[in-house]
């Protein structure tokens, strides 16, 4: 179930960029599971990671490799497990990983990032995962059916792969820049989504290239919560080869961020729209406070309340529900009187109570949408923020309920 009918995007190739995608039956046999990326020597490469203090493995051994001083040349995915929650015996696994992928591939171990997704705390099943790297490395390709495969390799829960592409013009160059992303569940990110990797061939210095990073994650997967769980694997990477145009005059760099944004978005947003059970796509804007901190507390009490998120999958207009969750949001010195609340175009609330015109036809008619907007003004600032999330169904308890079996 997925809200919305989003195709996967036409990816043209970056040069020097290549995936390859194997089956090797790390949790069940005939789906693609294993993932590798290869970028060309002299790219740079910024992460953003989880803040969850149950770090999976790979998380710890890629924060490692990437400050070791050995330029990366190979990110290694798998998904159906973890490594998480797995002690020593998942760092050693992690490590062995990426040495015999450097090994296969001609490059230092440190030279490898690892990424897992998948059941949090069993072991990773060593044997089966090294040996599908051989066809994920026979199968590295850099055209666009390959961004597709890579795409599918990365799922879990998620009902179907999630891409994002822009082309910028830079002067008289055109760059390009590339993002596949998986998550459905255990999305709340605090720092990015499940897992993402987005590649440019765009010329960017390593501070540049970690900076706008941190900014469009910020305003992006830091932006979204299906059921307010951060995940122990999360990770995003930033990828630029380095062999196009130069983005270093503010000119360059605006248009770059402004394509990044997007990207990062798009990606963002696809995660919500295939939430685990999701029917609802919902944006919760909220603007008139003080601070963005204080906008997103808001938004994100709204979006994290049982209550809303049943409400919206029964397509039910009880506005109390929403109302009562802002109303609980750590702000200070809260003025009820000044906020208003809209629902669509439907007014709800005003001066502390029922907005005079509102009338549950109207209210019910917005419930019904697929994709809902709700709108919040807190009155007391110019900041503003915007979250993403889903409502709550029944399929959200049986997936979770069924995830291991």
């Amino acid at each position: 179930m997925a809200v919305g009918n989003a195709s996967f995007p036409e990816m043209p190739a970056i040069p020097g960029v290549r995936l390859g995608t194997a089956m090797a039956g790390i949790k069940k046999p005939g789906r693609r599971d294993l993932v590798v990326i290869e970028v060309p020597e002299g790219s740079r490469v910024a992460g953003t990671f989880t803040r969850n203090a149950f770090c999976a493995a790979p998380v710890t051994v890629a924060r490692e490799h990437l400050a070791s001083g050995e330029a990366p040349r190979y990110l290694v995915i798998n998904t159906g497990n973890a490594n998480a929650g797995t002690g020593e015996v998942g760092l050693r696994d992690a490590r062995a990983t990426c040495a015999e992928l450097g090994r296969l591939a001609g490059v230092a171990g440190e030279a490898v990032l690892p990424f897992s997704t998948g059941v949090i705390g069993e072991p990773l099943p060593m044997q089966t995962l090294l040996a599908g790297l051989p066809a994920a490395l026979d199968a590295l390709d850099e055209g666009p059916r390959a961004w597709h495969l890579a795409g599918e390799g990365i799922l879990t829960t998620d009902t179907r792969p999630k891409g994002a592409s822009v082309t910028l013009a830079l002067g008289d160059e055109t760059v390009t820049i590339n993002g596949i992303a998986k998550g459905s569940g255990m999305i709340q990110p605090n720092m990015a989504t499940m897992l993402a990797f987005v590649a440019t061939d765009a010329s960017l210095d390593q501070a540049l290239l970690e900076a706008l990073l941190r900014e469009t994650v910020d305003r992006s997967f830091n932006c979204i919560t299906v059921d307010g769980d951060t995940s122990t694997n999360d990770a995003c990477m930033l990828i630029s080869t380095r062999q196009g145009a130069r983005v270093a005059s503010d000119e360059a760099i605006a248009v770059f961020r402004n394509g990044l944004q997007r990207v990062m978005t798009e990606l963002a947003q696809a995660i919500i729209r295939d939430g685990e059970g999701a029917t609802k796509f919902v944006t919760l804007q909220v603007k008139g406070a003080s601070t963005r901190q204080e906008a997103l507390d808001v938004a994100f009490t709204v979006a994290h309340s049982p209550l809303v998120k049943t409400a919206l999958y029964a397509s039910d207009a009880n506005w109390g529900r929403i109302l009562a969750a802002v109303g609980r949001a750590p702000v200070a010195d809260f003025d009820v009187s000044r906020v208003a609340i809209d629902l669509g175009g439907v007014r709800l609330v005003e001066a502390g109570g029922r907005a005079a015109g509102y009338t549950e036809e109207a209210g019910s008619a917005v419930m019904a949408r697929e994709e809902i907007p709700i709108h919040i003004d807190l009155g007391r600032g110019e900041e503003s923020a915007t979250v993403w999330t889903t409502d709550l169904s029944h399929d959200y308890v049986s997936i979770n309920a069924d995830y291991r079996s």
